[in-house]
């Protein structure tokens, strides 16, 4: 089984968003995948209980069990599961630690803005501490559509830290439509613009997790 961690410190990034549609956009693809939600806040979690698609499994891990984590993830590999997508709270915690280190790529998003280039350091530090530097990337999000100087600035500064994913995400309403509705926006507006990058981002998540694995 595969493992994504999405993580960072800084809110507003759109972490649980492109958690449930990658879940979502995995499960399109063939693969049997949990979603699970590590953050108090249960937004994953809140989102999974309005579907009505059997598929990603969508489960809480509450903070006193965090510390079972690796345990529970051996237990999802034996019911069959070849993909675990974590969404992580957005503060550092040995919890959100132990999901670094069990994630085969952790994914990191960010904002295409200074603050959010700034936001990021405390989570990559915390990435090299724990051994993960070539386990990480970098996920541009919620940037304008088109071409943009701002998200092409945020893409150099990033990339001096580490990968970055492709492609980068335009800030489109498709993604919000779709949490709301239950869905991922895959199944929200399939033959959008959104859905067509965010399966790009699958795609390209799924080489480096097998490639990491290698």
């Amino acid at each position: 089984m595969r493992t994504l961690t999405l993580v960072t410190q800084k809110g507003g990034v759109g972490k649980t968003t492109l958690a449930a549609s990658l879940a979502v956009a995995a499960a399109q693809a063939g693969e049997k995948v949990v979603a699970l939600d590590l953050d108090p806040q249960g937004s994953l979690g809140a989102w999974g209980d309005t579907r009505t698609a059997d598929a990603p499994a969508v489960d809480r891990l509450p903070p006193e069990r965090l510390g079972e984590l690796p345990a529970i993830l051996e237990a999802l590999k034996a019911e069959g599961y070849t993909v675990a997508i974590l969404d992580t709270a957005g503060v550092s915690s040995t919890g959100g630690n132990l999901a670094m280190q069990a994630a085969d790529l952790a994914l990191v998003p960010a904002r295409p803005s200074r603050l959010d280039l700034q936001a990021t350091m405390p989570t990559i530090e915390t990435l090299m501490r724990l051994g993960m530097r070539d386990r990480f990337a970098f996920a541009l999000n919620q940037c304008p559509p088109g071409r943009s100087s701002r998200a092409t600035e945020a893409a150099s500064g990033l990339s001096m830290f580490g990968v970055l994913a492709e492609p980068p995400l335009a800030q489109r309403a498709d993604h919000q439509d779709a949490i709301a509705a239950g869905q991922g926006v895959t199944e929200f507006a399939p033959d959008g613009k959104a859905a067509e990058e965010i399966r790009a981002l699958w795609a390209w998540v799924d080489r480096k997790m097998k490639g990491n694995r290698a």
